[in-house]
């Protein structure tokens, strides 16, 4: 394994946009590279559950073959980003994540033109392995490009772009419902979802291999000495691997089992129009944003286990209220924040938390493989949601499924040892 030392724990400006003044310029490149590429990856995934309402009435899907296609997709995600990880560590951070966005962006943009459901579930599946492999590059090429007391917050602050990506789809989502028929309208969205192919071109021209990998990878080639992608199961990185894998899986199952029903539910069981659910959706999406940005202050001034632990918590007892009392839509709206906050925040620890696990030459392997096993157990949970709503509501079901994903997650981050300030090396 490589040598680690731990840095000081939190730097002189412990503030949330301290460490962005003391970047360096190639710091700031890859800062904004990822974070346009992470709010254009949640465009994407979030561009299915908002037209699955459409697809079901247009195809006639039940509810349960409908979350089998965010399922697939997630499953293939997960794949995907193992693949995606362990090619990081053979060709490079930058390189994988060029060929990770072209291949999401090509495949949305076929979903626009399937003409029936099964068409639409084999595009998504494919969008998946993309969709997984951009996160595995992106988050090690983030944590080993930034110094180790800035990374909370600088991989934390990236990670709210999903939320910014989330935001543009349920715009654009209530423009396009509302200037043009449900039928045409769906096609509209998943070819917006093309639009990440663009951010290769900055990628190519700006962002470059992080000196640690490229450090490590070309010691590998020149003395023959390639990581295996089954090392991440052996000796006592085995023990490591289980138990991330595990926290991956509870912080993704939880957050899927919400805001992959939370679309329908507003609409079937709260009985608002598509139109008239986006001012929720919006409270949810605020929320979820608010809750990146203070989980990455969170994670570099108290440790990304604490974060965790105080989020998993929170987001067991917002679940609780939001899915069980029988609150009126006013307050449901009002609780929509605090549920994004807390449902979303704890996201921000896991990319360092994961790249600080890790020896360099192992890292993408590594990381890639725990939060994409997390990812395909998580794909899990829109069908099972789906499949138990037809036999109680859309809340127990939903409820349900996030409180179980949770006691994993907290259970889990409890076992593994905290990681905040370690400083990364090239492998000797």
């Amino acid at each position: 394994m490589s040598s680690t030392t731990n840095a000081a724990a939190t730097a002189a400006d412990t503030s949330l946009t301290g460490f962005y003044r003391d970047m360096t310029l190639p710091e700031r490149r890859t800062f904004w590279a990822c974070a346009t590429g992470w709010a254009l990856d949640g465009m994407d995934f979030m561009i299915y559950p908002l037209v699955i309402g459409t697809i079901i009435k247009l195809w006639n899907v039940d509810a349960g073959a409908a979350g089998l296609a965010g399922t697939v997709t997630l499953l293939a995600s997960a794949l995907g980003g193992w693949g995606a990880g362990y090619l990081a560590d053979r060709i490079g951070r930058v390189r994988t994540l060029q060929f990770t966005i072209l291949w999401f962006s090509f495949f949305s943009l076929l979903c626009a033109f399937a003409q029936n459901f099964e068409q639409l579930l084999i595009c998504r599946a494919l969008l998946g392995i993309g969709f997984g492999g951009e996160w595995a590059a992106g988050a090690v090429l983030m944590g080993e490009t930034i110094r180790a007391q800035y990374r909370g917050r600088a991989v934390g602050s990236v990670q709210s772009g999903w939320a910014i990506g989330w935001g543009a789809a349920v715009l654009a989502q209530a423009a396009l419902f509302s200037l043009m028929p449900a039928e045409e309208a769906w096609r509209w969205m998943f070819g917006i979802g093309a639009l990440p192919a663009l951010l290769v071109l900055y990628l190519r021209s700006y962002v470059k291999e992080p000196e640690v990998s490229a450090q490590t990878i070309k010691r590998g080639q020149t003395s023959g000495d390639r990581p295996s992608i089954l090392e991440i199961f052996r000796g006592p990185i085995l023990k490591v691997t289980i138990l991330a894998s595990l926290v991956a899986t509870g912080c993704q199952g939880g957050y899927y089992a919400i805001t992959f029903w939370v679309p329908r539910f507003l609409t079937t069981e709260r009985h608002l129009s598509i139109v008239s659910s986006t001012g929720y959706l919006a409270a949810l999406i605020v929320g979820s944003f608010a809750g990146y940005l203070v989980g990455a202050w969170f994670s570099d001034r108290f440790g990304r286990r604490s974060l965790f632990l105080v989020f998993s918590l929170g987001a067991m007892a917002v679940v609780l209220a939001y899915t069980q009392l029988p609150l009126s839509n006013e307050i449901l709206w009002v609780l929509g924040f605090p549920l994004g906050f807390f449902a979303s925040g704890y996201f921000s620890g896991m990319g360092a938390f994961l790249t600080e696990l890790y020896p360099t030459r192992l890292r993408g392997s590594g990381q890639g493989f725990c939060y994409n096993f997390g990812r395909g157990i998580g794909a899990l949970f829109p069908f099972l949601v789906g499949y138990l709503s037809q036999t109680t509501s859309l809340a127990n079901a939903i409820c349900i499924f996030a409180m179980v994903a949770y006691v994993v997650f907290f259970l889990a981050a409890y076992g593994l040892p905290e990681t905040r300030g370690k400083v990364l090396h090239a492998d000797a």
